[in-house]
C-alpha cells in the first residue's frame, strides 16, 4: 500500500489531477459568487412596455404605473410591434389595458381585465419574477387607479362624496388579471433543456479535446504539424455531426419540444457543437494540457453568462461584455428559439460561424509558430521550426 501510494505520487498526472480538482474549486467559486453578486438588486435593469388603448381611466394607470415601476417601462402604442419585441427577448412583459377598460371597470355587471403577455423562452426566473408584478399590478390598480378613476367619475354627476366613495370602492375590485405567456415551456424539463445541451455539448468538446491532443503528441514525431491540424478539424465536425445527432435524438425520444422541428434542432445543435471544439482546442494548440485550465474557466463564465440560469439582464456590466464574446450565450439564446419558439436563429448562427472563425484561425497561427520535435530519417529527433 505505501508503495503503492508512493509510486502514485512520483506521477506528474497524478498531481495534475489533485491540482485540477482544487482549480474547479476556485474557479467556480470565484466566477460564480461575483458573477451573481446582486442579482437581486438588478431587477430595475428588466424591460416592461404598456401598451394602452383606452384614453379614460386607462391613461391615468398607464402614467401612474410608467412612473412607478421600479423597472426600465415604456409605452408603446401598437400592441404587434410589443409582442415583436417582447418574442425577440428585447421586452420581459407587456401590460395592455383594452379600449374598453374604463367601460367595464365602471360598469356593475362587468370585469375590466389587464392582460399581461410574457415569453415562456426565457430563464424561468423571468417568468416568476413577471408573474409577480402581474399580481403586484391588478392589486395596485384595483386598489388605487380605478377607485381614484370611478371616484371621479361618480362624483362629477353630483353623488354625495360619501356614496361616490363607497361606490368606487366596490367597483375597485373587478379589476383582473390575465396573463398570457407566449412561447410557453412544458414543465421543468423542457426548461433545462438549453442548459443541459449546452453544459453536455461544452463538456464533451472539451475532454474530447484533451484526449486528441493527447493522441496528437502521441503521433507528432511522424506526422506532420499540418497534417495533424487538418486531421483534428475533420475528427471535430465528423464527431459534431454524430454528438449532436445524438444529443437532439435524445431530446426529442424523452418528449422535448421542437417547436421549429427535429432538423433544425439537430443543425443547429451541430453548429455551436463544432464551436465548443474549436474554441476548447484552441486553448490546447495554444498552452498544450495546460489550456485545460482555461478551458475550466471558460466553463464556469459560460454559465454564469449565457443566460441559461439567471437571466443576463440581471448580470453585473462586466459579465454581460464577458457573455457577448462568449459562444454559450448565442448557443442557449438559439436553443431556446429552436425548442421552444421565437425570432429565429439567424443571429445567433452568424455569431457562432465568426467565433468559430476566429478559433481556428488562432489555433493555425498556433501551430505555425510553435515549434516541435520531428522525427529525421537517420532517427535523430530534431528541432524543427
Amino acid at each position: 500500500m505505501k508503495q503503492a501510494l508512493q509510486a502514485l505520487m512520483k506521477r506528474p498526472t497524478t498531481m495534475v489531477g489533485i491540482i485540477t480538482a482544487i482549480m474547479f474549486q476556485v474557479i467556480f467559486s470565484v466566477i460564480w459568487m461575483t458573477g451573481y453578486n446582486g442579482i437581486t438588486d438588478r431587477t430595475d435593469q428588466l424591460s416592461i412596455a404598456i401598451v394602452n388603448e383606452d384614453q379614460q381611466l386607462g391613461q391615468q394607470v398607464a402614467g401612474k404605473l410608467e412612473k412607478e415601476l421600479p423597472f426600465q417601462m415604456s409605452q408603446i402604442d401598437n400592441l404587434e410591434d410589443a409582442k415583436r419585441q417582447l418574442d425577440e427577448r428585447d421586452l420581459q412583459m407587456i401590460i395592455y389595458i383594452p379600449a374598453d377598460f374604463t367601460s367595464k371597470a365602471s360598469a356593475a355587471d362587468s370585469q375590466a381585465a389587464v392582460k399581461y403577455f410574457i415569453n415562456g423562452s426565457n430563464p424561468a426566473l423571468i417568468k416568476s419574477i413577471m408573474s409577480g408584478v402581474a399580481t403586484t399590478v391588478t392589486s395596485q390598480v384595483n386598489q388605487n387607479a380605478v377607485a381614484a378613476g370611478v371616484e371621479s367619475a361618480l362624483g362629477a354627476a353630483n353623488m354625495p362624496s360619501e356614496q361616490a366613495a363607497a361606490a368606487a370602492q366596490g367597483l375597485s375590485s373587478r379589476v383582473t388579471s390575465d396573463i398570457q405567456t407566449v412561447n410557453a415551456v412544458k414543465g421543468m424539463n423542457n426548461q433545462m433543456a438549453p442548459m443541459m445541451l449546452v453544459l453536455a455539448s461544452f463538456v464533451g468538446a472539451m475532454i474530447m479535446g484533451m484526449n486528441i491532443e493527447q493522441s496528437a503528441m502521441a503521433i507528432r514525431a511522424h506526422v506532420g504539424r499540418w497534417n495533424r491540424f487538418g486531421a483534428r478539424s475533420v475528427i471535430n465536425v465528423l464527431a459534431a455531426i454524430i454528438v449532436s445527432l445524438v444529443g437532439s435524438s435524445l431530446i426529442v425520444a424523452f418528449g422535448g419540444q421542437t417547436e421549429q422541428g427535429f432538423l433544425q434542432l439537430w443543425l443547429f445543435q451541430f453548429l455551436f457543437v463544432v464551436t465548443f471544439m474549436f474554441v476548447s482546442q484552441m486553448f490546447l494548440y495554444l498552452f498544450g494540457l495546460t489550456g485545460m485550465l482555461f478551458n475550466i474557466i471558460l466553463l464556469s463564465a459560460q454559465l454564469v453568462t449565457s443566460g441559461a440560469i439567471v437571466p443576463r439582464e440581471l448580470l453585473s456590466g462586466f459579465f454581460v461584455g464577458l457573455g457577448n464574446v462568449l459562444p454559450a450565450t448565442y448557443a442557449v439564446e438559439g436553443a431556446m428559439n429552436t425548442l421552444f419558439g421565437g425570432p429565429g436563429v439567424g443571429s445567433e448562427v452568424g455569431a457562432l460561424l465568426l467565433i468559430t472563425t476566429v478559433a481556428i484561425i488562432i489555433s493555425a497561427l498556433a501551430v505555425a509558430l510553435k515549434r516541435q520535435p520531428v522525427l529525421q530519417p537517420s532517427g535523430v529527433v530534431a528541432k524543427q521550426s
